[in-house]
């Protein structure tokens, strides 16, 4: 998650201009409140945000000129709320259990209510009991999930910006994030919870009886924590999985087509008049294909394409079966190109040109036999598509911290491409993944505070590794429109 403010679920704008929002307190938080112009009680929406709830005011029509009661609502000490603002406090749970009973004690309120929010917001509206229904988009799921990957390192670039943003004080601000070379991690910013952000623990994954709605983009930091809680969510669950940034639809990714151009807000009034009907049941997503112009349902997980390490008719080694992975110059997040480098920074390896089409569609990851001479080592691995014209173009990134010797595995997330004939795979394993994550010292200490720097030997076994895709056979691909999937 980037500084930038992130994706609001909105739906379709109205015809007419309703009347501005009424702002009420409600336990001291600023609330914007707008009802439908017909005749109630009627069901709620609840948006709760860090964000500034004035720029939901369009949201707020949109969900109105649909049936809901609207409302907005500054988180505590944020903007116009009293208090003093604690990024994922327990607080969250309390304000939005207290702003639940303040509207369906309202005369308009027909008792239900949805919670719906993005990024943080989804964090909010997944922590308010007694919501009927959740709508959560691109979700920021807690303190330690936001900050490091579930296979361990520290997630730097996407942390450090929004706490730089968010983190302190009542607004937010457009400062720009310190030079992240800078070491300890953990005094890189003097905003309050900063440093307390890497002790935070691991919960619970969130999970929940009521109508579930998660929405996700293939290139936004938190697609796996939004396919994990689609999945293991006890109520009915439906999840929306597009080629798009943090931004959704308003940041669509190199390989988005007009298809994948949805109406999210159509779709998310559907949905929440048939989840608020007790019409869902069971799950089911809807994940629209990159390079294509189509939407599937995710398959079963059956059959897979295995590249092998250092077979020609698989992935052949270029060069960095041994490699140098140098923290002082790791390999960039942000760059695509390899370096001509001596010693190696990087064991590169690509495959022949795809003889046909390729869709790939669900989880992928690479079985790594390698070796680090330093006590702990972080295994990064990027895929990339090469394309017949020549660019190059980011699939996947999984990375790994290691303490052990032994083969082992790196998750790369859940692919949704279609690749034309003529695309060559091009593999990088390496050391760092930096900016995007903190840089392994290679100590032994904790990357948070470690204020010394050492390369680290690295040796790729080919014989043991290879890479595992989720090529689906176009017969096996079930189209899904998402307008009818989604809300039935």
């Amino acid at each position: 998650m980037t500084a930038a403010h992130p994706a609001a679920p909105r739906p379709s704008a109205p015809s007419v201009s309703p009347a501005p929002p009424t702002t009420v307190r409600i336990d001291g938080l600023a609330t914007d409140v707008l009802l439908p112009t017909g005749p109630g009680p009627h069901p709620a929406v609840l948006v709760r945000t860090p964000y500034d709830r004035r720029s939901h005011t369009a949201e707020l029509a949109a969900w109105a000129a649909h049936g809901f009661a609207a409302l907005a609502q500054d988180v505590r000490g944020r903007y116009g709320s009293r208090g003093d603002w604690r990024p994922y406090g327990d607080h969250e749970s309390r304000d939005a259990a207290t702003t639940l009973r303040w509207v369906r004690d309202q005369p308009w309120s027909d008792g239900r209510a949805v919670a719906a929010g993005a990024s943080y917001a989804a964090y909010c509206a997944l922590a308010a009991p007694g919501a009927d229904a959740v709508l959560a988009a691109v979700p920021a799921l807690g303190p330690a999930e936001t900050a490091r990957e579930p296979t361990g390192p520290e997630r730097l670039h996407a942390r450090a910006g929004w706490w730089t943003a968010h983190g302190r004080g009542r607004a937010s601000t457009a400062a720009a994030p310190p030079d992240l070379r800078r070491l300890p991690v953990r005094a890189l910013l003097d905003t309050p919870g900063w440093a307390a952000l890497w002790d935070a623990p691991r919960r619970p994954p969130r999970t929940g009886d009521v109508p579930l709605l998660a929405v996700g983009g293939t290139r936004d930091p938190f697609a796996e924590d939004t396919v994990r809680l689609w999945r293991g969510w006890r109520g009915p669950a439906r999840l929306l999985l597009g080629p798009w940034g943090h931004g959704l639809t308003a940041d669509p990714a190199p390989e988005a087509r007009p298809a994948h151009r949805v109406p999210l807000g159509r779709l998310y009034t559907r949905w929440a008049h048939a989840a608020l009907a007790g019409a869902l049941h069971g799950h089911r997503a809807a994940v629209g294909l990159g390079d294509s112009d189509h939407w599937y349902a995710l398959p079963d997980p059956a059959g897979a394409a295995l590249y092998r390490f250092g077979d020609p008719a698989g992935l052949r080694l270029l060069h960095g079966a041994e490699f140098t992975a140098d923290p002082e110059h790791p390999v960039r997040s942000d760059d695509l190109a390899v370096p001509a480098r001596t010693p190696a920074d990087r064991c590169l390896l690509a495959g022949p040109p795809l003889p046909r089409p390729l869709d790939l569609l669900g989880p992928a990851e690479v079985r790594l036999d390698a070796t680090a001479d330093t006590p702990s080592a972080d295994w990064a691995v990027r895929l990339v598509a090469l394309t017949p014209d020549g660019h190059a173009r980011p699939l996947a990134t999984g990375v790994v911290r290691r303490t052990r010797p032994g083969p082992f595995t790196v998750p790369l997330g859940h692919l949704a491409r279609r690749l034309d004939a003529g695309t060559r795979l091009r593999v990088e394993v390496a050391g760092h993944h930096f900016p995007a994550h903190a840089r392994n010292p290679h100590t032994g200490e904790d990357p948070v505070t470690a204020t010394r720097l050492t390369a680290s030997r690295r040796t790729v076994r080919p014989s043991g590794s290879h890479l595992r895709l989720p090529a689906v056979p176009r017969a096996r691909l079930h189209r899904a429109d998402p307008l009818q999937e989604i809300p039935t």
